[in-house]
């Protein structure tokens, strides 16, 4: 007899008796009485060598697109804590930004088989052209995949494009009207794509001009890349009173070029990045952010997972608050 015998007898999922059998605090009293009395009536024994041998048949993978994104640290770090309450080994793969995250995650299905995996960073491309392949239930955290036609591919996000337009619109209230942006690579990224697609909004709504050949770095989402990008874009010689990162640690890399070259923020230029990290708040100056909850989308994503893992159903997809964090990095200017 199997657990999933176990199981069909009892009426409750699989994961359910293998929590009961692994002896896990978060079951029901009344499910943990009834598995263990049809435990005792069935005379079912749990095979300890075979257990050892598929432990990882029985996991949640996590699949994580890039190296440096603090974003995500803080979201594997809750992820982590949130699966350890439940019976399900967790399984954290790092890859590079530039890589296809769909193609590692089918070749881990093949080595690990997980009974489902979070996704944290994407693009759409790579899943419209290879996720076919994997029948596994699926979560996108940080995009939104409510375009793509999967069934057992749900998503947790923030509304990219929106939320920088907003931080956008913010810098022009202040009185800003030449900016530079700090940027993720559009072709491979598609938050990168999409908040600059906001700031674009912006733009085009206030009427300000704006030259992606002089004005825009793509580049990855890292503090080294965000410093490097405003050292090319000073470098352009074009003046500019604001900078957007696509990214807090980009935000945070451009603010040392910026005091390397001698300008300082927000007296000589403001500075407005993304994503809330916790660090931000704690930065001399105070970072100026768009912050989404990492916490909440981590949860809300492990939530669905599971869900899906036991009880089944079809792709759902939430999209979390995002909200803007005026502090000291940004400050109004004359026009």
């Amino acid at each position: 007899m199997t657990i999933k015998d176990l199981a069909e007898k009892t009426g409750y999922s699989v994961a359910t008796v293998s929590r009961v059998l692994n002896d896990h605090p978060h079951v029901s009293e009344r499910a943990r009485e009834e598995i263990k009395r049809a435990v005792d009536q069935l005379g079912f024994q749990i095979n300890t060598n075979a257990r050892q041998l598929k432990q990882h048949a029985n996991s949640i993978l996590v699949v994580v697109k890039g190296t440096s994104n603090e974003l995500f640290a803080e979201m594997v770090e809750t992820i982590q804590t949130l699966v350890d309450k439940t019976s399900y080994p967790l399984h954290v793969d790092y890859m590079d930004e530039d890589c296809n995250e769909v193609l590692r995650a089918i070749q881990l299905l093949r080595e690990k088989k997980p009974l489902g995996i979070l996704f944290l960073g994407g693009n759409s491309r790579n899943f419209r052209k290879d996720f076919e392949k994997i029948s596994v239930p699926c979560v996108l955290v940080s995009n939104d995949a409510s375009g793509l036609p999967f069934d057992n591919l749900s998503s947790v996000s923030t509304d990219d494009r929106q939320a920088a337009r907003c931080a956008m619109d913010s810098l022009i209230a202040l009185g800003h009207r030449k900016f530079v942006i700090v940027g993720g690579d559009r072709t491979v990224s598609d938050t990168g794509r999409l908040r600059y697609e906001g700031c674009m909004d912006a733009f085009r709504n206030h009427g300000i001009s704006y030259d992606e050949e002089l004005d825009y770095q793509g580049v990855r989402f890292s503090y080294q890349d965000g410093y490097n990008a405003t050292q090319k874009l000073i470098a352009n010689g074009r003046p500019f009173t604001a900078l957007f990162a696509a990214a807090d640690v980009m935000a945070i890399g451009a603010i040392r070029a910026l005091h390397n070259n001698g300008l300082r923020v927000p007296r000589d230029v403001s500075v407005m990045g993304f994503d809330g990290l916790i660090l931000s708040s704690f930065l001399v100056p105070q970072l100026s952010t768009v912050a989404q909850s990492a916490q909440e989308m981590a949860k809300r994503s492990v939530e669905i997972l599971i869900q899906r893992i036991e009880q089944g159903g079809t792709a759902c997809h939430e999209s979390v608050p995002y909200s803007l964090c005026q502090r000291e990095s940004t400050r109004r200017i004359d026009e």
